[in-house]
Order: structure tokens, then sequence, then C-alpha cells
């Protein structure tokens, strides 16, 4: 038998750790698939797709963090994804579990009546907060470290 034969090929690997992630999302409330795609920036088409083991296309290794927190992994079910990431993707630097937490708040916009334009607002605020996000973190959150030495 040779190597191909024994250990599974990286789009098995790759498969398998969707195949988590996809019963993880299964197990949980109605909603979090859209919650996980507001919390990542993207449409819920992209969660669909990264959580469908027939497609090949691997997870982002910044989204690990954002999907682990929203989709409220285990200890059991992120370490068993975990351990398939990395033998999918050795080369792949995967966060250190420094990232900040994240909270959900509501915003409620008019409906436009358009949902193309409907989307673009969508994407528009959300940018808008993550460049808030990312400017509270790298100006003010600096400065209060300071203050409190």
């Amino acid at each position: 038998m040779n190597d191909e034969a024994k250990a599974p090929g990286r789009r098995d690997l790759v498969a398998e750790y969707k195949l988590i992630l996809a019963g993880v999302l299964d197990s949980r409330p109605s909603g979090t698939r859209q919650h996980l795609a507001q919390a990542l920036g993207k449409h819920r088409s992209f969660v669909s797709q990264i959580s469908n083991p027939a497609y090949a296309t691997p997870i982002p290794a910044d989204h690990l963090s954002t999907i682990f927190t929203v989709c409220h992994f285990s200890t059991a079910e992120k370490n068993a994804f975990l351990d398939l990431y990395r033998h999918a993707h050795p080369r792949r630097q995967l966060p250190t579990g420094t990232g900040h937490r994240t909270r959900t708040i509501s915003v409620t916009l008019p409906d436009l009546d358009d949902e193309e334009l409907n989307l673009k607002i969508d994407h528009l605020v959300a940018d808008f907060v993550r460049t808030l996000a990312h400017m509270a973190h790298t100006l003010v959150l600096p400065q209060e470290q300071e203050e409190t030495r």
C-alpha cells in the first residue's frame, strides 16, 4: 500500500474539519449561520461554503477565532477541528488566542426596497464598525493602558 492510500489527503482533511463545523452549526439555534456571516462581514452563502465538505475551499485561518466564539465550540470540538486544520494546512500560522473578545449590538436601518442596495448598506455599516474598532484598539486603548501604569 502506498503512502497516498494510507494518509488522508489535504482535500479529505479539509472535508473532515468542515464536517465538524457543519455539525456544530446544525446543533446551534437557528440564526447562528446568519450571526456568523455578520460577525465575519460576509454573505450567508460564504458560511454555507466554508461549512460544506463538498467544497475544497479552506477556511481562512483569520476567521477561526470568530467561528469558535460565535458558534460556541466546546473544548473537544475545537481541539478536534484544530487538529484536522493543522494537518490539512501545516504551513499556516494559526491564531494564538490573544484576539479580542467581541460583542454584538443591533442596528436598525430602513429597508430601501432594493435587496442589492440593502446589502451594500449592510456592508458599509460592517466596514465602518471594523474600522472604528481597529482605531479604538490602536489609538485609544494604548493611551488608557499608559494612564493606568
